[in-house]
């Protein structure tokens, strides 16, 4: 299951960082902008995660694999970003393949440090949410977890699926995989369709 979530967390690192660094080309940020923007949309949530469950040093720092990852995928971006425009708000596609696979990894690696599965839940979301964050508040944009549109509730969404699955004793792999599902088809349907929770009048 570590290998398992390993290729999950990079493969989440990877997209959140296409997200980041495409974030940074929208907002005209030079070559050193736009990496710095990847770098934190692929790792601030993980590190967030990793400090407050004890895990220390964070991967995100510790591993090399993930710094690799994140300053690939930000060179591709910049380098490919008007192919990558060509997708319809590819920003937000990245963001949700990122917030689905970081739900499930942060969930996962909290219940295997025994935290309880209410905090559990809070964590997956946590790491979900807390790159896609601070990459908006770099960009001076309001962060995304913050609007009104279906967000957080999405990794939340994902985070249940994993803990219900490990108190059920079912096998990780498939939950984690159905958990990451059926975040992203929330998120891209809450994009689609407009989907938003009550604000303010």
């Amino acid at each position: 299951m570590t290998t398992f979530l390993l290729v999950l967390d990079l493969a989440g690192t990877f997209v959140f960082a296409i997200s980041g660094a495409m974030a940074g080309v929208r907002f005209r940020l030079d070559l050193f902008g736009v990496m710095v923007v990847s770098l934190v949309a692929a790792t601030a949530g993980g590190i967030f995660r990793d400090v407050l469950i004890g895990a220390v040093p964070p991967n995100a720092i510790n591993d090399w694999r993930y710094i690799v990852v994140s300053v690939a995928a930000g060179l591709v971006a910049f380098r490919w970003h008007t192919a990558i425009e060509r997708l319809r708000q590819p920003v937000l596609i990245f963001d949700g393949a990122g917030l689905a696979l970081f739900a499930v990894t942060g969930t996962a690696r909290a219940l295997n440090y025994d935290v309880e599965p209410v905090g559990a839940i809070l964590l997956g979301v946590l790491s979900g949410v807390g790159g896609g964050a601070l990459r908006d508040i770099l960009v001076a944009k309001p962060p995304t977890v913050l609007r009104s549109e279906l967000y957080a509730v999405t990794a939340m969404a994902a985070a249940v699926v994993v803990v219900s699955g490990d108190l059920l004793e079912l096998p990780p792999r498939p939950v984690a995989l159905i958990g990451a599902g059926v975040c992203f088809a929330l998120r891209l349907a809450a994009i689609k369709r407009g989907w938003e929770l009550p604000s303010p009048r």
